[in-house]
């Protein structure tokens, strides 16, 4: 409710993305919020690929430069990194 809330007044929403099965079951929702007006992702890479193939990770240490870039409605370059 507070997306959809935040979302309707034309406010960047900022994801964080950490999950162990992105490029499996996820990926078709996550690529899709990509394509939606308004939201934008920290940028992510896989964290292990051979021990967790499926699995993708934020860098959280480009938090703050995400915000900073959603906030001037761009997305922060590379999204989804090596």
């Amino acid at each position: 409710m507070a997306v959809k809330s935040h979302l309707r007044g034309s406010k960047p929403v900022v994801l964080n993305i950490a999950t162990n099965d992105a490029l499996a079951g996820s990926a078709k929702n996550i690529f899709a919020l990509m394509n939606y007006k308004n939201y934008y992702f920290v940028p992510i890479s896989q964290d292990d690929f051979s021990k967790k193939p499926f699995s993708l990770m934020s860098d959280f240490a480009k938090i703050p430069g995400s915000l900073t870039a959603a906030l001037a409605h761009t997305q922060l370059q590379p999204v989804l990194g090596a």
